[in-house]
């Protein structure tokens, strides 16, 4: 019995049913997500890693009485509605926000914070990852 040959006329058959279970098997599990990008689709992402980001470079000029620009930072409809120069958060989209391009000194976005120096790398790239992830916050509750 010649076993290479059984073999190659039967590839074809195993390759096809191992392909299809894989398939199949996909379409069950659904999409791969980033398992941070999970994290940061929830409100606590923005209270534990956003909020303290904004509150230690924004707030003093975009929080509670202060709206420098038009923008008020201290709710989701706030940020949503944005400023003088239009909404500052493209949900979903950070490289389209106006946020994301002012606090990294890109496109024609004044840079941010207008005092003190610009925000860490990691700073922006947490900013980005919620914006990414929705922008999700917790209920709109004023920051004082």
């Amino acid at each position: 019995m010649d076993v290479d040959g059984e073999w190659m006329r039967r590839a074809p058959w195993i390759l096809g049913i191992a392909a299809s279970a894989i398939l199949i098997g996909a379409v069950k599990v659904g999409p791969v997500r980033a398992a941070g990008d999970d994290e940061a689709a929830r409100p606590q992402f923005y209270t534990a890693r956003v909020r303290p980001i904004f509150q230690a470079n924004c707030f003093r000029c975009h929080a509670g009485m202060n709206r420098r620009g038009g923008l008020s930072m201290s709710t989701r409809a706030g940020l949503m509605k944005g400023g003088k120069d239009g909404a500052v958060i493209l949900s979903g989209d950070p490289a389209k926000s106006l946020l994301v391009n002012g606090i990294r000194h890109e496109g024609a976005a004044k840079p941010m914070p207008s005092k003190g120096n610009k925000l860490s790398d990691a700073d922006i790239a947490t900013i980005e990852r919620w914006i990414r992830a929705g922008a999700i916050m917790p209920a709109d509750v004023p920051v004082n």
